[in-house]
């Protein structure tokens, strides 16, 4: 009993001493990254749009608003459903999960026992870890949900905090290339203002997105740039076309 509680401790001051730094709010930033560059690259391609059909700042910048508002609340809301959706699903195996321990406890049993295994366990060692999990049903049924179906118990905010986090970013996105049209008058003035100040805008972001994400910064901020600048010229483009 001594021995065993040394060896805790032992362990304990090991992980104490060994804190590893993990980065643990990869959801959040992928809402931020969705909904900050859907932000930057919609509203600046709409701008740019209308401002080859010879239309004034202030229409431009009414439109433009207004597509904020209507796609800060779309992308939120499909956020929302997405994020239920993931939540209604965690609970449906949830509830599979715990029927299967209960009706068919040496099948389960079998089950966590060739998950060990896949992991280099053998028999004689996995066999009474799975016992130490039968002896208690939550973690066991725990153990089940993560290491056989791959499910993370979902936070019970996440619909809700996914939803304002992509509509927050999408806002603060629409505003950066639409913020020229607000001081200048002549859209043509405002539209070259908006495609340096967004251009900068994506560069920035696309570096940052790519330290978060462990690409390659120079690469990710280049190829988010790109792409923005893909889409305004395509909308810039069509209106010159339709207005021809």
């Amino acid at each position: 009993m001594a021995e065993n509680n040394n060896h805790q401790e032992k362990q304990g001051l090991l992980l104490h001493e060994h804190e590893e730094k993990h980065f643990m709010s990869s959801e959040c930033v992928r809402d931020i990254i969705i909904g900050v560059s859907d932000g930057l690259t919609v509203p600046f391609a709409l701008a740019a749009g209308l401002s080859s059909a010879n239309v004034t700042s202030s229409i431009i910048l009414i439109a433009g608003i207004a597509e904020v508002a209507a796609g800060a609340i779309s992308m939120g809301l499909g956020g929302y459903l997405a994020a239920k959706c993931e939540a209604d699903h965690y609970d449906k195996e949830l509830k599979r999960e715990q029927e299967e321990i209960i009706c068919v406890p040496d099948i389960e049993a079998a089950e966590c026992g060739d998950i060990l295994a896949q992991y280099g366990a053998e028999p004689h060692e996995y066999e009474p870890m799975v016992n130490a999990l039968r002896r208690d049903p939550q973690h066991w049924l725990d153990f089940m949900m993560k290491f056989e179906l791959g499910l993370e118990k979902p936070d019970p905010m996440r619909a809700l905090k996914s939803a304002l986090t992509i509509a927050a970013s999408y806002i603060f996105g629409g505003l950066v290339p639409l913020s020229p049209y607000m001081v200048l008058p002549l859209a043509q003035e405002a539209m070259v203002a908006s495609i340096a100040i967004t251009i900068l805008a994506l560069l920035l972001f696309g570096f940052v997105k790519g330290q978060f994400t462990g690409n390659q910064p120079f690469k990710s901020a280049i190829q988010t740039a790109f792409i923005g600048a893909v889409a305004s010229a395509a909308a810039y483009c069509i209106a010159k076309i339709f207005r021809a």
